[in-house]
């Protein structure tokens, strides 16, 4: 699977590109803000790990053009899930600290089930 990642720390972006490398999965970006990210979203991938506050903003816009592209993604953040937006209060959510086995487990989830409803 090829995997979009969007996350300001590099130390955390790293960590999380070599989850999902060692789980045999591509990384095609690794992104610090929404500006570079929008730029990858004709590429080809099949799900996106977001942060949801970023150096230019909060990831809503890229996670509503990924639900419109039915490309799954996952909440990757230290913000509270209840200030999700409606739209997105069923997506897939990891609460920073994560711990690796929480990402691992959403990676296979990714091909089998839509991240927002």
């Amino acid at each position: 699977m090829r995997v979009l990642i969007l996350e300001d720390d590099p130390f955390i972006a790293l960590d999380l590109q070599g989850i999902v490398e060692s789980e045999g999965h591509q990384v095609v970006g690794v992104h610090r803000s929404l500006a570079e990210a929008r730029k990858r979203l004709a590429d080809a991938f099949e799900f996106a790990l977001l942060d949801i506050d970023v150096l230019d903003g909060k990831s809503f816009e890229l996670a509503s053009a990924l639900d419109d592209r039915k490309i799954p993604f996952a909440f990757v953040s230290a913000s509270n899930r209840n200030d999700l937006p409606a739209r997105f209060r069923d997506a897939h959510f990891v609460a920073k600290p994560y711990n690796e086995a929480a990402i691992v487990r959403l990676l296979p989830a990714a091909q089998r089930t839509p991240a927002a409803a």
